[in-house]
């Protein structure tokens, strides 16, 4: 089948691949901006382009270069950017989607299915529409959330299990697939990029909701006024233990090795600022 591929981080990557090896020709693969890098002002390639150059495939930043390219499917994976009405008019494209929609629309589904405590999430291969993720799902798997795991723990569940969903969808010699999706059922909820704010530690609040922050990623709290990360932690009988620490300015270490050198005076509390 003649694709253009449309993604710009390393999950998306698989699928350029699996594409590739299926024997798809990719016409065009287009992809975020190449990011400055240091103070010397040099840049990098996203995954998506990195991979695709090392594959011999033509690569550009703009989405109107789609419309240039004889491609009968635009496939999107993670590409953070929105696709307009004139483009989406002209070519039929297919999103493979980190959640069981219509529950996380949006940017961070993997992060908030995991904060909000649930136990099952999935992958959509579904249409793009003019409106975010609201399109008909032609396929889709589900993936345990298992209590322990980390975002990067389910998101690689996801994308193995989407791109085999992708493969497969496109393993048919026509598109007539692309008129018979299911509409999305149920209440959908909205998958908003998470901030800052929302990852430091909250010791108010229960020890299993900290440790579904730190199983997300980027979670901090402070300690002595300054900012100290928790990339690792244990919930045991219902205590959350921090095990993998880093302090402003320090690389990450273990949390016993981090208590030995700053040993935390009985009156000390994670969160108190001076």
């Amino acid at each position: 089948m003649r694709v253009v591929f449309l993604g710009t981080p390393e999950i998306a990557v698989p699928s350029l691949r699996a594409l590739h090896s299926a024997g798809h020709l990719i016409r065009l693969v287009v992809t975020g901006a190449d990011k400055r890098r240091g103070r010397g002002g040099g840049t990098s390639p996203s995954p998506v382009k990195e991979a695709a150059l090392a594959l011999g495939l033509p690569v550009s930043h703009s989405v109107d270069d789609v419309l240039e390219v004889d491609a009968e499917l635009g496939v999107v994976v993670a590409f953070g950017r929105i696709i307009r009405p004139h483009v989406l008019a002209r070519v039929p494209m297919v999103n493979v989607h980190f959640s069981l929609l219509p529950r996380w629309r949006g940017a961070a589904p993997v992060e908030r299915a995991i904060l909000a405590g649930d136990e099952i999430t999935g992958v959509d291969v579904m249409r793009v529409e003019e409106g975010l993720d609201t399109g008909a799902v032609y396929a889709r798997a589900q993936v345990p959330i298992g209590p322990d795991d980390t975002a990067a723990d389910v998101r690689a569940a996801l994308v193995e299990q989407g791109t085999r969903l992708l493969v497969e969808q496109l393993a048919a010699h026509s598109l007539e697939w692309l008129d018979h999706g299911q509409p999305q059922v149920g209440e959908s909820t909205y998958a908003e990029k998470l901030s800052s704010s929302e990852l430091e530690l909250d010791w108010s609040r229960p020890d299993v909701e900290n440790h579904r922050v730190v199983r997300v990623g980027g979670a901090w709290t402070t300690f002595r006024g300054k900012r100290l990360k928790v990339h690792a932690a244990d919930l045991r009988d219902g205590r959350m233990v921090p095990t993998v620490v880093q302090p402003e300015g320090k690389p990450r270490m273990d949390f016993d090795a981090w208590r030995n050198g700053a040993r935390p005076g009985p009156d000390e509390l994670f969160g108190d600022l001076p």
